[in-house]
């Protein structure tokens, strides 16, 4: 079920809000955390109903792994236990997500020839996996207390992070869950949440979907027969729609948590306007660059070690990172590029060294423009075709502006929109900073209602995330 559609928006959602705000009624903490938890499973079901008995199990066995740890009496049988657990989830994602890269890898080799498999990919499981492995992981080592079979149940299915985060800690919602602050709620609250759901739905409805219809056909398409110009156009208008995509996203999810008196983490924080790569990763999907921070990273870097150490540690995050996206070579080879750069980024700073701001700024989005290239081409040869006609510049500048020309006039509402995306991200201030910057008054009221307006005339079509594909 996606949030930008009139099915959640004038079904799904009011009546579980209903529900949910009836029950509080009562004062009493159990029937709303059933009424939540039943609303999710609903909510996973209605998007993947051959996966939601698999779903149900994944969460009672991981749960059993938590509480047969809490009886152990030895480190043995708690490290045998977080085996199983490891097992279980990372097997289950290297099965829906990988079996069929390794395999036609491995079809290569003379004298094998293995059958690929008719899978679907489980929607969520990238992400709901995590949250479940940080809390068994954390609480192996004993930096997390014991919750609830109903709390852990919430936690790992809340519907509104469910699909494409954020990823959310244990730390950070686990206490949300508690009994007396489930059945609290503040009007502040409902506000904030109906204003960032409203900015993340024109976000998808208005902005991404358009750019991402243009982009998809430029990828899968013949990029010979497309001007340069236009192929430049092609990587921008997925470098902002994946950008307004997936924020809107996660607007929705965080506005979608407020009215539920629950705050999810941010998870976006102006990843265009960063100076270098490393401050780009700081504020692009910050919840999953902050697990793989604390998994791979920081136990691989400790502080005081030399620079070896760090590029070693920086390039194996990011290699991680690339297979977690997806399974092609194409991901991994974009996730060692990006650790290249962030590995830069680091030395400079580590030597002190500064690029002029207005080199650093520009350089960077245009990097992180080139980059993605290799993340959004089918294949790696797909993304050096990319690569070959984005710098194929021929004739004088009255040839290319000739060429810009023609482009914005076959594709205008594309055009704008790149425009306009580049406005939004450079010069405003994003959805974080405009619903948490004190109380919301009237003007906030106006502009939730006017987006909201224009997401409903726009959503004609159902189209679902990007990041449903990981």
């Amino acid at each position: 079920m996606v949030f930008s559609s009139y099915s959640f928006i004038f079904l799904f959602l009011p009546i579980v809000l209903a529900g949910f705000y009836l029950l509080r009624l009562t004062k009493k903490a159990l029937p709303v955390k059933l009424w939540l938890l039943a609303a999710s499973l609903v909510f996973y079901g209605k998007g993947q109903s051959d996966y939601i008995l698999m779903f149900c199990f994944s969460i009672a066995l991981n749960y059993a792994v938590v509480s047969l740890m809490n009886i152990s009496k030895t480190k043995t049988v708690k490290r045998v236990l977080l085996s199983v657990a490891v097992l279980w989830n990372i097997g289950l994602l290297v099965y829906f997500k990988y079996t069929n890269f390794i395999f036609a890898n491995l079809n290569r080799i003379p004298g094998i020839d293995l059958t690929l498999l008719d899978l679907i990919l489980p929607i969520g499981i990238s992400f709901f996996t995590f949250q479940i492995l940080a809390y068994t992981i954390d609480y192996y080592k004993g930096e997390v207390e014991k919750a609830s079979f109903l709390d852990y149940s919430l936690f790992v299915s809340f519907f509104p992070q469910l699909i494409v985060g954020p990823v959310v800690m244990h730390g950070d919602l686990i206490p949300q869950l508690e009994d007396r602050s489930i059945i609290s709620l503040d009007s502040e609250d409902i506000k904030r949440g109906i204003l960032l759901f409203s900015i993340g739905c024109a976000k998808k409805t208005v902005v991404a979907n358009p750019l991402i219809k243009y982009a998809a056909d430029f990828y899968s398409g013949d990029v010979t027969s497309y001007s340069t110009v236009a192929a430049w156009g092609g990587v921008l208008a997925f470098t902002f729609a994946y950008y307004f995509d997936f924020s809107g996203y996660i607007d929705m999810a965080r506005g979608l948590g407020y009215m539920f008196g629950i705050k999810l983490p941010i998870n976006f924080d102006s990843p265009y306007k960063a100076r270098n790569f490393a401050d780009f990763w700081r504020r692009w999907n910050m919840t999953i660059s902050g697990f793989f921070n604390n998994t791979v990273f920081a136990n691989l870097f400790h502080f005081g070690d030399r620079i070896p150490k760090l590029i070693f540690a920086t390039l194996a995050t990011f290699f991680v990172s690339g297979i977690w996206h997806g399974a092609g070579w194409n991901f991994i080879l974009w996730g060692l590029i990006n650790g290249i750069l962030v590995c830069a980024a680091n030395i400079m700073m580590l030597y002190r060294l500064r690029l002029p701001s207005v080199i650093a700024y520009p350089a960077t989005f245009i990097g992180s423009a080139l980059v993605r290239v290799m993340f959004d081409s089918p294949s790696v040869s797909a993304a050096v075709n990319i690569y070959k006609k984005l710098f194929s510049l021929t004739g004088g500048v009255s040839d290319i502006a000739s060429s810009f020309l023609t482009f914005v006039s076959d594709n205008t509402v594309v055009a704008f929109l790149i425009a306009a995306g580049a406005l939004i991200c450079f010069c405003l201030p994003n959805s974080n900073r405009i619903s948490e910057n004190g109380k919301l008054g009237a003007r906030h009221a106006v502009l939730a209602a006017v987006l909201f307006v224009m997401s409903l005339a726009f959503m004609g079509r159902v189209s679902t995330f990007l990041y449903f594909n990981f």
